[in-house]
């Protein structure tokens, strides 16, 4: 997962590898992220485990989305109320993966990306078994790669 040009592991193929482990698709693209904002993977996989399926299988927000704000947050969130400017850049730095996230997919909700009524248990359990979640892979992959362009 390291980059033999330059000695730098490729996001990309870790939040891809993390998700094809097993890991939902928040956990793939948090916790690629997360040593190198100081947060241990453990840490990051349990924080990030109620945001896949799109938000604890609903359906909504792709995970992949999730994991990605979570990134933004954990570099550039702020941590005192007086700290607006960071506010303002998390939310400046979220409307611009958004963007660039949609152009792409055209939708952020998850049963729209997969085709599939996440929401509904046996669906989404019958779409696992028949490999259709496998598409995942490129949104995690995407994410990640729009995330490093990006901070």
């Amino acid at each position: 997962m390291r980059c033999r040009r330059c000695g730098l592991e490729d996001k990309k193929e870790k939040a891809v590898e993390i998700f094809r482990s097993g890991f939902n698709c928040s956990q793939g693209v948090f916790t690629a992220f997360a040593s190198e904002n100081g947060l241990d993977e453990e840490t990051a996989l349990m924080l990030s485990t109620p945001f896949g399926g799109g938000v604890g299988g609903c359906g909504e927000t792709c995970g992949a989305v999730s994991g990605a704000y979570m990134v933004i947050g954990l570099k550039h969130g702020r941590c005192s109320l007086e700290d607006t400017e960071a506010k303002e850049k998390v939310y400046a730095l979220m409307a611009e993966f958004r963007k660039k996230f949609t152009d792409r997919f055209g939708t952020l909700r998850c049963s729209e990306l997969v085709g599939v009524n996440m929401a509904d248990h046996e669906e989404r359990s019958k779409a696992r078994e028949e490999g259709k979640l496998e598409r995942c892979k490129e949104f995690v992959g995407y994410a990640a790669v729009i995330l490093e362009d990006m901070i």
